[in-house]
């Protein structure tokens, strides 16, 4: 009986010493939270002349370039989680491809992948290479 009790004040010191100590990192790290930097990205969309996701046309042709497109992108499992997430914007058979990539390999495979389908004269590329830092 003895040994179930200081078993049991064991492990609730471990979980009341666990809690805390979780509490503790959760509270360090929202004090001094670093902020995202997307000022310039978020700058250069608000140009009236920019392509943005919303523009994308509700046909069916470009709904099924963009699909295509982002599944042959998604499905390349060398490309970084940043070029799986790149825009893929189509308005009237006219691919605009935005947002970071890791490489320059990256970039132009995922130019490579949308002029395949889309043609090549039709793929403008606004894909920027943005190392690991």
């Amino acid at each position: 009986m003895t040994m179930k009790i200081n078993i049991c004040k064991v492990v609730l010191s471990t979980l009341v010493l666990g809690s805390w100590t979780l509490a503790l990192a959760q509270d360090a790290s929202q004090q001094n939270p670093t902020p995202a930097d997307n000022t310039k990205i978020n700058q250069r969309d608000r140009d009236p002349n920019a392509t943005t996701a919303d523009q994308q046309k509700d046909n069916r042709s470009d709904r099924d370039i963009t699909q295509q497109i982002r599944r042959s992108i998604t499905s390349d499992q060398s490309l970084s989680s940043y070029a799986h997430n790149v825009k893929v914007v189509t308005q009237n058979g006219l691919v605009t491809l935005k947002g970071p990539v890791r490489s320059d390999e990256e970039k132009k495979a995922i130019e490579s992948k949308a002029a395949e389908i889309a043609g090549a004269d039709k793929v403008t590329s606004n894909l920027e290479v943005q190392p690991k830092k």
